[in-house]
């Protein structure tokens, strides 16, 4: 069946580099022709794209990350799932689904290199190949090696990688694991909906103090993904042997930076055996198979779940992210389209 294809779409474009707090007004939402696939292009329609914390970073444009930052004027990139609607000289055809980084427009021309085709049998809902389930198994799995009977904290526990990373410590089998968020409301969600144990509120309280209350033994394992000071509380009450998991920065991200310093006791470190590893997906590709397998299995079997919300139209993607940044929602944040 022959898809019509419109003259015109919509894409947002960063409309000028935000300093301080971002707003939806740091955004333009254009309409344009709909590109034309060149040589070893496919046409997608996107359909679902999700919102990151980084993305305020990229916007800064000096942070040095492994990415091309955002320019003003330009539309905006980042994970997006489309149907193909043409895909002339390549083996992909009308109709596939695949993931690629042409996000934040409603048609892309994406090199066919840079398009992944999904298996719609891989995970219950296609909307969990948006999903940081692959951030938050490696995390567990592979820098904080999670064990049977650990302690495990998990800093930023309520968005889109901590709300799963808690949920792999669980399956890994950790006996007690802590979350610390942003509001009681959101603590109260970890605890029943997601089986947390013990919750940390960030500025109720010093941190290190309601963390020694939730881990009077200590803790073994250490999922970060805020640095900062949740970073020198876990620290603090780590257990001799314990292992940090960095995996991200977000009291830097939040304002746009990436550093989170952190003052580090190398001594205490040394004499505890304390081992921190930093987490980067790129160096871990061998694993990728592995987690999203074990990842769709939980999700099918129900031992885990994909906590998100779903803003609707391309418009609300500006919406979205700064929601995203001010904490207004639990787990990740996808814009339908």
């Amino acid at each position: 069946m022959t898809v019509a294809i419109p003259s015109a779409h919509r894409e947002v474009r960063l409309a000028a580099r935000p300093q301080g707090a971002l707003r939806t007004d740091h955004f333009h939402v254009v309409e344009v022709p709909v590109p034309e696939p060149g040589p070893g292009q496919v046409l997608v329609r996107n359909r679902l794209m999700s919102v990151v914390a980084v993305m305020r970073t990229l916007m800064q444009g000096e942070a040095d990350l492994p990415m091309p930052p955002y320019e003003p004027g330009q539309a905006l990139w980042g994970p997006a799932i489309g149907e193909v609607i043409a895909a002339p000289g390549t083996d992909l055809s009308p109709g596939d689904l695949v993931e690629h980084r042409h996000g934040w427009r409603e048609y892309a021309a994406v090199d066919v290199a840079g398009v992944q085709l999904i298996d719609p049998e891989a995970m219950p809902d296609v909307a969990a190949h948006l999903s940081q389930g692959v951030t938050a198994w490696l995390g567990i799995v592979r820098a904080a090696e999670v064990r049977k009977g650990d302690t495990v904290f998990v800093t930023g526990a309520a968005g889109g990688v901590g709300s799963l990373a808690g949920q792999f410590a669980r399956l890994r089998g950790a006996t007690r694991v802590i979350g610390s968020t942003g509001s009681q409301r959101k603590g109260e969600y970890l605890i029943k909906e997601l089986g947390y144990d013990a919750v940390v509120i960030r500025g109720a309280r010093p941190i290190e103090d309601q963390l020694r209350e939730a881990a009077p033994d200590g803790i073994d394992a250490v999922f970060d993904n805020v640095g900062g000071e949740q970073l020198s509380a876990a620290l603090a009450v780590a257990r001799r042997g314990a292992r940090v998991a960095l995996v991200g920065s977000l009291s830097g991200q939040l304002s746009g930076g990436f550093s989170a310093p952190v003052e580090i006791d190398t001594g205490s470190l040394i004499l505890r055996g304390i081992t921190l590893r930093g987490m980067s997906g790129s160096d871990h590709l061998d694993a990728i198979p592995q987690a999203m397998r074990e990842f769709g299995r939980a999700l099918r079997e129900g031992t885990i779940i994909f906590p998100h919300t779903r803003l609707s139209g391309i418009d609300q993607a500006p919406r979205a992210l700064c929601e995203l940044l001010q904490g207004r929602h639990i787990g990740a944040v996808l814009v339908e389209l």
